[in-house]
């Protein structure tokens, strides 16, 4: 459903994706792993269209992404929910979640169909939903980021690391939030630096470093490999 093919990126003279291919299949929730400044959110700006490849392709079923708007890559069903949420904290919980609806803008009913979606899986926003964004946890504030991507209608979504600076039960909540997105029939690609707790959830994961795809494979296979465990798992 998501295809890279040899996506290349530079940051002027540095060189944030070097040749990068790898895929997403139709209901999928695939885990992106690496260390900070591996390229795993380079990746996804680029998927997005928040950045411009060197070179390379970006395919979304049959639709080529590289060079497209990222309205229109939204348009044509992929949603980026970024790292740090990037939330307007001035403007209530509402409003940051309709915003996520605004390419759906002339389908209203289905937009409030699907916010309702959003606050059976985190009911503590209906609660909070006329309260400033900024006011809230950071565990809700995430909440409301993933709440925000769905309002878009993703086939696919693209989340960033959704657990960075939460406490491990919030991380728990998350994740098992990522995963019931996943089974309602949404494709995931999830980047983490937690992974033991997302390959738990994963189909299949890629290892990402200096911009390079090192490794691929099944979860088990990535657990059970003593490399990813002294890298990424501390055991």
């Amino acid at each position: 459903m998501l295809r890279c093919e040899g996506a290349t990126l530079d940051y002027g003279s540095y060189r944030a994706l070097s040749g990068v291919t790898m895929h997403v299949d139709k209901g999928e929730l695939v885990v992106m792993l690496g260390a900070n400044g591996a390229g795993k959110s380079s990746l996804f700006l680029a998927i997005s269209g928040l950045r411009k490849l060197k070179a390379g392709s970006i395919r979304l079923g049959d639709h080529e992404l590289a060079g497209r708007k990222p309205s229109q890559i939204v348009a044509d069903g992929l949603v980026h929910c970024p790292e740090g949420r990037k939330l307007f904290p001035g403007m209530s919980v509402h409003k940051n979640l309709m915003l996520g609806a605004y390419v759906h803008r002339r389908d209203p009913e289905g937009s409030k169909a699907i916010l309702e979606r959003v606050f059976e899986m985190f009911p503590i926003l209906r609660e909070k939903q006329h309260q400033n964004a900024g006011s809230l946890s950071g565990g809700q504030q995430q909440m409301v980021a993933i709440g925000r991507a769905l309002m878009g209608r993703p086939k696919v979504l693209l989340l960033d690391e959704p657990s960075l600076g939460l406490a491990p039960l919030v991380v728990k909540q998350v994740l098992a939030a990522v995963k019931a997105i996943n089974e309602a029939g949404t494709t995931v690609l999830l980047a983490e630096q937690n992974a033991y707790a997302a390959l738990k959830i994963a189909h299949r994961a890629y290892v990402i470093e200096n911009g390079r795809i090192v490794m691929e494979g099944d979860p088990d296979a990535l657990l059970g490999d003593e490399r990813i465990r002294k890298a990424y798992i501390g055991a």
